[in-house]
């Protein structure tokens, strides 16, 4: 959709379009981190006759065919709320693509039972693919049965392999869903994975009604500022999960539209990242810096910022076990920050871009940010998803064996659909029309090449916070060191996820780098975190506690 996700641009879409220009401490490229990554990314064009352009969508695939399903086949979503997310470009029918042979089938949903074909014509569902079923949660779209625009409460799950054989014989596939209903699964702008046999959803928001971008009341919005755990039983004839829990931050997971990477951390652990995403309690800007995901809970990495990719897009996840290193991919999209002319320019409209980006975190778990010297085609990729190559090795979550290359071109996958834009900026010149949802397809090549080119960006955190005494008592001692800032942002949450208290303050209220936040007396005692948010980019979080 751009969904709620591109779509709410909210506020600071509407800021006029400043933009900022400064030149990177480390624009120079550095032939050691080089190394990490000795490919280049190839983009060859695909062109499939029939394909639709598509944008926010779920997919699954068997043996080399596509199911594509939801999503909208209009692009970029109206500032006027009777005009924005039309029913009449909900994506009513199921596609099969065979990238090779070059085919499409489709099918209506109107042959599915009335709840689900409406939550599966809607935008940016939570889905994953386990072996042969497609698991899908949630989505935004008009109901015709709430009579509104609604996030459904839903969880459905897909055969894959025969309803692709069903479409493509043009025969019933209404036998190979299954779905269920709970408030659990009300999630639309978040993200479906899974470690081990738990799955996650991870983030999004519930959101009821038409979208306005000056907060009329035609809309309800809550973000679930949450991970949630739970298992699921596919087995029989009706759908059910269990073991259900949640770890709540109100601060660091209150993202949506962002993107969520499979990963595997230097000690082994496989777990999953949150790259960027929108939008900051202070602010209606992106987050800039990474969550990581593990069976144990949820770490902010504000140590580092990742500037190239904010929104939602294609990406690629690669691992290699020779050095242990991790490497995430991320083709085209929106970001509030892209090179011109080997400038960084900073752009708080957060418009399209063509910049393609690679984030490595070496064995030793430092993460580094490279612009690749390969770009887009055009402005694309936002609401696309990349599609791995089924033939090459790789993990159960999809992330690519590295080390098992064997040739020096290697196809790793093909990015398709997304939003079309000719301009970086339609929103905020009430040009969305001009947009569209995109049917191009591209193969993605990593071609072996020792000398590439790249550029390091500068992702370092430039404060830094002291809490003393710690445990305090009604009084919390800071002392600040680093760049200079002009306002920071202060919370205090709760273990179980509540905000306890929250203010700000302005570099003049300091004295000699100290300051003090007198705590609220009704807060009881015990163990809580502290974040800071220097000027709405950099974030620090500490652990203290209350006597």
């Amino acid at each position: 959709m751009i969904y709620p996700g591109i779509y709410l641009h909210h506020k600071f879409l509407l800021m006029t379009n400043r933009i900022f220009l400064f030149f990177c401490t480390l624009l120079a490229f550095n032939p050691l981190h080089a190394q990490d990554f000795k490919y280049k990314v190839e983009l060859t064009s695909v062109s499939i006759p029939g394909l639709p352009g598509l944008q926010s969508y779920a997919f699954g695939q068997d043996n080399g065919k596509w199911l594509i399903i939801g999503g909208r086949k209009d692009g970029l979503h109206a500032r006027q709320p009777n005009s924005s997310f039309p029913q009449a470009q909900n994506n009513t029918d199921i596609y099969v693509v065979d990238v090779a042979a070059k085919q499409v089938w489709y099918s209506p949903l109107s042959s599915l039972p009335t709840g689900l074909a409406e939550q599966l014509q809607s935008t940016n569902m939570s889905f994953y693919q386990l072996q042969d079923t497609l698991y899908i949660i949630g989505g935004y779209a008009y109901s015709g049965s709430a009579t509104n625009h609604i996030t459904f409460p839903n969880m459905a799950t897909i055969q894959v392999s025969s309803t692709i054989q069903a479409i493509i014989n043009n025969s019933s596939f209404t036998s190979y869903f299954k779905q269920i209903s709970d408030t659990a699964f009300a999630v639309t702008g978040g993200h479906l994975g899974r470690i081990g046999d738990t799955f996650y959803l991870v983030g999004g928001q519930k959101f009821t009604g038409r979208y306005n971008p000056m907060g009329n009341p035609t809309y309800t919005q809550a973000y679930t500022n949450q991970v949630r755990k739970f298992k699921i039983d596919n087995s029989g004839s009706q759908l059910s999960f269990s073991d259900y829990s949640v770890f709540t931050d109100p601060v660091h997971l209150r993202r949506r539209d962002y993107n969520l990477l499979p990963q595997i951390f230097p000690d082994g652990t496989e777990g999953y990242t949150i790259s960027s995403g929108v939008f900051q309690l202070s602010a209606d800007l992106p987050f800039l810096y990474p969550v990581d995901i593990k069976a144990s809970g949820h770490t902010p990495v504000t140590t580092f910022n990742q500037y190239l990719s904010n929104y939602h897009s294609a990406n690629a996840a690669l691992y290699d076990s020779t050095s242990n290193t991790m490497h995430s991919l991320f083709f085209g999209g929106m970001s509030q920050y892209y090179y011109q002319n080997g400038t960084k320019v900073k752009d708080d409209n957060v418009p399209f871009v063509k910049t393609i980006s690679r984030v490595t975190r070496s064995s030793n778990g430092t993460l580094t940010e490279y612009q690749l010297p390969v770009e887009m085609p055009a402005l694309q990729g936002a609401s696309a998803e990349f599609i791995p190559n089924e033939n090459i090795a790789s993990y159960p979550s999809d992330i690519i064996k590295m080390h098992k290359f064997s040739t020096d071109t290697i196809l790793i996958g093909h990015i398709l659909g997304g939003i079309l834009s000719p301009s970086i900026n339609p929103f905020g010149s009430n040009q969305t029309s001009t947009t569209s949802a995109d049917n191009s397809v591209y193969e993605v090549r990593l071609i072996k090449d020792t000398a590439t080119n790249v550029t390091t960006i500068n992702g370092s955190n430039p404060h830094s916070l002291e809490v003393f005494p710690n445990p305090v008592n009604g009084k919390i001692n800071l002392k600040l060191s680093g760049t200079k800032f002009g306002h920071a942002y202060y919370y205090l949450t709760s273990i179980d996820g509540k905000i306890l208290q929250l203010g700000m303050f302005k570099s003049g209220d300091l004295s000699g780098n100290r300051y003090t936040i007198d705590m609220e007396e009704n807060i009881p005692p015990q163990t809580m975190t502290l974040t800071m948010v220097f000027d709405d980019v950099y974030y620090i979080t500490k652990t203290i506690s209350k006597q």
